[in-house]
């Protein structure tokens, strides 16, 4: 008899919860597995026609990490709702933790921020030489929370996106030329005008200085221990630095062979002799 009615309560029990929620489980998890799927295509597909029309790949990535986000709560809402779970009561917790959890937050909530902004803004992109945030470097990767770079001597920096927004942002690499900006001191008891005509003739000479702006070159300061003359040649922005340091060689060694002197400060010391 004992046994029966153990039968009895066992199929009862099968029947009555086994069944059901194990309905309810397999159908919540193939929601998910299938919206999954679903969200990944569509994602994909979004994102191939964003980049087809030629937009940012930093924006593209951008956007489309969102939308997955977005997309993948609602099927887990979805999953939930066939389990049985009141969702409505459960989208407010959510509402609720995000409020505790953000003003928990709050420095991250304002790099989010900031990404966007730099996004959107773009007053930088991937490749671009900057100073931001107080660091210098080329630009690998802008993400919600922050931008990574890389320094000229190979080192990877990770800045936070408020360190940039609330500083100021150089972009090196924003226009296609710029300006080099040298000085050169000579000694007070060198031939000014032949010092001149060799610094023209020099940046002449480079093919790589641009004939528009036309280069300044013109007596800056008669400094304390030198008269100084500033060169101003415009170059291509990849050429700023090679024009930079080969002017500057051909400068030292131009001049060595004039018998141009580059003065170097001095200080005279008198001693008063003893009375």
């Amino acid at each position: 008899m004992n046994d029966f009615i153990q039968n009895i309560d066992a199929a009862t029990l099968i029947q009555d919860y086994a069944i059901p929620w194990g309905t309810k489980i397999i159908l919540a998890l193939v929601i998910f597995i299938i919206g999954r799927m679903v969200v990944s295509m569509v994602v994909g597909g979004i994102k191939k026609v964003l980049a087809s029309r030629g937009m940012d790949e930093i924006l593209v990535g951008f956007l489309t990490s969102i939308l997955r986000w977005v997309l993948l709560l609602f099927v887990i809402v979805a999953a939930l709702s066939q389990l049985g779970i009141d969702t409505t009561s459960l989208v407010a917790l959510l509402g609720a933790a995000g409020l505790a959890i953000g003003l928990s937050l709050q420095d991250s909530l304002s790099n989010l921020a900031s990404g966007v902004m730099l996004i959107i803004f773009r007053p930088f992109t991937k490749g671009d030489f900057v100073e931001a945030g107080g660091a210098t470097g080329v630009v690998d990767n802008i993400s919600i929370f922050t931008t990574t770079m890389t320094t000229p001597d190979n080192k990877e920096i990770i800045v936070p996106n408020g360190a940039i927004i609330s500083n100021n942002i150089t972009n090196f690499s924003a226009r296609d030329t710029r300006r080099v900006d040298m000085v050169f001191g000579i000694s007070y008891d060198d031939d000014l005008l032949k010092a001149k005509k060799l610094l023209e003739d020099i940046i002449a000479a480079d093919e790589r200085v641009l004939a528009e702006p036309a280069p300044v070159i013109a007596l800056g300061e008669l400094a304390d221990s030198s008269v100084n003359f500033l060169v101003r040649p415009w170059v291509n922005s990849p050429d700023y630095w090679a024009v930079m340091w080969d002017t500057t060689e051909t400068v030292k060694l131009r001049f060595d062979e004039e018998g141009l002197s580059i003065p170097y400060p001095q200080m005279d010391v008198h001693i008063p002799q003893p009375q």
